[in-house]
């Protein structure tokens, strides 16, 4: 599915964050198994400091970009009003390349399921800012 079959959902419609705990600012591409998202660093994110915002913060946005493809999936198979819970998220391996993201950079994450079993997913995930691998995540959902 392209961005523009994405047409009258929004990101509220796919993941259950609002105002400033929404850190995606674009859906690039999404389909059933995976999603790339863009995000522009803001002083407004969690876990920022004089130096930027650490590092941590790819493990959010990793979660939120992997709600972006669960989400759609959800909306396609039980409608636009369906119960829009959120997903537990477990950190199973993390590997960050940068302490500290510069403010006003803009980083990509792609999320794609790799195992996907009734309300469980294992998602394989990458974060670039720029050209540049800054890091690696695999995540365990739940969707209680």
């Amino acid at each position: 599915m392209t961005t523009t079959e994405l047409s009258g959902i929004t990101l509220d419609d796919l993941l259950p964050h609002r105002d400033a705990m929404v850190l995606i600012d674009e859906i690039v591409e999404v389909d059933s198994r995976h999603a790339l998202t863009s995000s522009l660093i803001s002083a407004s994110y969690p876990l920022v400091d004089e130096n930027g915002v650490q590092a941590l913060i790819m493990v959010e946005l990793a979660a939120q970009t992997a709600g972006v493809c669960n989400g759609l999936e959800r909306i396609k198979s039980q409608g636009i009003d369906s119960n829009q819970m959120g997903w537990l998220v477990g950190v199973k391996r993390a590997h960050f390349y940068i302490e500290h993201i510069a403010l006003g950079s803009r980083v990509y994450t792609r999320s794609e399921n790799s195992h996907n079993y009734e309300n469980l997913r294992e998602v394989s995930c990458v974060v670039h800012l720029d050209e540049r691998l800054i890091g690696e995540m695999t995540l365990q959902l739940f969707q209680a």
